[in-house]
């Protein structure tokens, strides 16, 4: 956990939302409590966004929003490959003893293509069934006599908690071929009618025009 799950967290925030600005991803972010289980703390979002487009991951649109200035966020071709790499990488790489990577992941996957999911989450469950393997659920202090049996305890948690994956993951992808779960993004979940996403929804079509209109404006200049 740390900056690489950052990094994913704020390139999939601009790309559920773009054109959007850098106080929204601040409330998104915060309302999936990532301060509590990514480590990702409010005043670290904005020097994020900077840091994606210094990187040439992201493109921030200084604009005229009414009687006020508002800085907009939107992913560059590099920042959706690399946005699609690292949920690639996070959803595959299994870490029983971690997996607040995966965590972030499983919430952007709307992202990628539908089939894409599927196959991603395939091998996680293959993965995950060779991990479990090594954490036998009937292992005793006497199977294994040079691990102090408090430590044992650690390992049977362990492997309780990979295996409690693996039967939610299982049915995560029953759910997912049965149409009970449609993991496509133009299938989201609809918000209900007081719900801040429904003004997102608005502000991004409003700064879509706004970035037109700069656009055309740049290019009459440099004609």
């Amino acid at each position: 956990m740390g900056a690489t799950t950052t990094r994913m967290l704020l390139l999939g925030a601009v790309g559920l939302f773009e054109p959007v600005n850098g106080y929204q991803i601040r409330r998104e972010l915060m309302s999936w409590q990532v301060d509590r289980w990514a480590n990702v703390k409010p005043g670290s979002i904005y020097h994020g966004l900077t840091g994606l487009v210094t990187s040439g991951l992201a493109t921030r649109h200084d604009l005229c929003d009414g009687s006020r200035e508002v800085a907009v966020y939107q992913l560059t071709d590099d920042g959706r490959a690399e946005l699609e790499r690292l949920l690639t990488e996070a959803v595959t790489t299994v870490n029983i003893f971690d997996r607040h990577d995966f965590h972030a992941a499983f919430g952007l996957l709307p992202l990628l293509d539908g089939q894409q999911v599927v196959a991603l989450l395939e091998e996680r469950r293959t993965g995950l069934t060779a991990a479990i393997a090594e954490f036998p659920d009937d292992a005793t202090p006497g199977d294994l006599p040079y691990v102090p049996p408090h430590a044992v305890r650690a390992m049977q948690l362990w492997g309780a908690e990979a295996r409690a994956e693996l039967a939610w993951l299982t049915d995560v992808l029953d759910d997912v071929r049965a149409g009970r779960l449609v993991l496509g993004f133009d299938d989201l979940w609809s918000p209900p009618p007081d719900d801040p996403s429904h003004q997102m929804t608005a502000d991004r079509e409003r700064y879509r025009s706004l970035i037109d209109e700069q656009a055309a404006r740049s290019g009459a200049t440099s004609q």
